[in-house]
């Protein structure tokens, strides 16, 4: 009796399963039609224009394939943060440089495609309640799992080399040990593909302070190597440079003119276009900067 009532519970059960197999609708995967209906879509060609653009995000389906077709194999992921960054800066200060910077590299470099900014850096939240807190943020073993995945869905993508770039220095850890397992990961693996954290890319006190003081010869007082000078704050001249050159307005040019309080380290501000054409200038050297970077690894990589 138990038996036959067992088979009666299992009988459209065990129908269902061997209909879906019939139909190829295992789980996880697809039939055999639908998986041709969906190769067949992905590859339909494009009846309008792309646009010129180096964002992934901006692109469509199509265009992106296109791209990835014609060589466009180099994508670079950028890390920010939001932080404070004393009266003056926008807590997005980080983002907002790199949104400028990822394009500058991207052109420069040539076919090369920035995946969307990683705009959370790690941190701790702790207990403590502190009203108007910086953030938020995200522990050191997410921001890194967050990366490891990035880097691992962009070569699932078509991407052959990923290069991880942060415009914070406590991202370093994270995308250095992201890249590193992601390289091991993939080792020997056809077609090959390399992860590298770019360090050099995070080179605000390595080339921009010298650069200011030694070759532009402004004379701002703040200790080369230094994250603050005279004024205390955690801001610095190349940093409202880069930053007015992409939206005055996340200095608070205007605000800071009012007010009187249009200078950082002993350097006042003689005018927007002035702070911006050394914005001009210090974008130049960190892009320049960091491609030869790239370059010189790129050199170190087996030939295709």
């Amino acid at each position: 009796m138990r038996s036959t009532v067992k088979f009666v519970i299992m009988a459209p059960v065990l129908a269902l399963s061997l209909a879906r197999e019939a139909s190829g609708l295992q789980r996880g995967g697809l039939s055999d039609s639908a998986r041709a209906a969906r190769e067949a879509a992905a590859n339909r060609p494009r009846t309008i224009d792309g646009i010129n653009t180096v964002w992934l995000e901006e692109l469509t389906q199509p265009e992106f394939r296109d791209l990835i077709k014609d060589g466009y194999t180099t994508v670079l992921i950028l890390t920010g943060g939001v932080e404070d960054n004393s009266a003056n800066l926008s807590m997005n200060k980080h983002n907002i440089n790199n949104r400028l910077l990822g394009e500058m590299i991207a052109r420069k470099m040539g076919k090369t495609l920035v995946a969307p900014l990683v705009t959370l850096e790690p941190g701790n939240a702790g207990t403590e309640v502190r009203p108007g807190r910086a953030g938020p943020m995200i522990s050191q073993a997410t921001y890194r799992a967050l990366l490891f995945d990035m880097g691992n869905y962009l070569r699932s993508m078509g991407f052959t080399e990923i290069y991880y770039l942060g415009d914070s220095g406590g991202n370093t850890a994270g995308m250095r040990g992201a890249a590193d397992s992601l390289m091991k990961m993939y080792a020997g693996t056809t077609p090959s593909v390399s992860f590298k954290h770019i360090a050099e890319y995070y080179n605000h006190t390595s080339h921009v302070q010298p650069y200011i003081q030694n070759e532009l010869k402004i004379p701002e007082q703040i200790r080369i190597g230094a994250s603050q000078g005279s004024s205390g704050l955690h801001e610095e001249l190349g940093i409202d440079a880069t930053m007015a050159l992409a939206d005055p307005q996340s200095i608070r040019f205007e605000q800071r003119v009012k007010a009187g309080q249009a200078e950082i380290n002993g350097i006042k501000f003689q005018s927007l276009a002035w702070l911006q054409d050394i914005g001009r200038k210090v974008a130049d050297l960190r892009v320049t900067t960091t491609v030869n970077a790239i370059m010189a690894y790129r050199a170190t990589l087996p030939k295709p």
